[in-house]
């Protein structure tokens, strides 16, 4: 499968979505952001159903940032869905999500995320953030061939 340079960020906090982009953008990481509100939305998008339906699958995104507190389905089910699918199991998923709960860093790295990064409440701090998960998500890491 063809490996694009999308980003998926599925985020349902529209100031929290906002303050991403803004980040990317200040950061220069012009990568096309593709955005999904709810997990049922991030799954649409993977798979190509419900308003996807059609899209081509086999462009994947290089790396889905994925919030776990989402309506519909949430994050740690979207991640499951992900990992049992031969298609996306190898795909690169990153929680990025403001919870604290040392289960759900648990739950994330047990149902196969790639990594857990907390949402810093600064600006500054969440820029920083931001261009470290760019630069190494983006430009370092080597994804599997599909």
């Amino acid at each position: 499968m063809a490996q694009d340079q999308t980003i998926l960020l599925v985020e349902d906090n529209p100031d929290d979505e906002a303050l991403t982009l803004r980040a990317f953008k200040k950061n220069n990481i012009q990568n096309h952001v593709v955005v999904a509100h709810d997990g049922a939305e991030a799954l649409d998008y993977l798979f190509g159903t419900g308003a996807h339906a059609g899209r081509n699958v086999a462009e994947l995104p290089q790396v889905v940032l994925l919030d776990l507190k989402l309506p519909k389905v949430d994050g740690l089910e979207v991640l499951r869905r992900i990992r049992a699918d031969e298609r996306t199991r190898l795909m690169p998923v990153v929680i990025l999500t403001s919870s604290k709960e040392d289960q759900d860093v648990i739950s994330s790295y047990r149902l196969g995320a790639n990594s857990y990064v907390r949402k810093p409440v600064s600006f500054d701090e969440f820029l920083d953030a931001t261009r470290s998960l760019g630069l190494y998500w983006l430009l370092i890491n080597q994804v599997p061939p599909r």
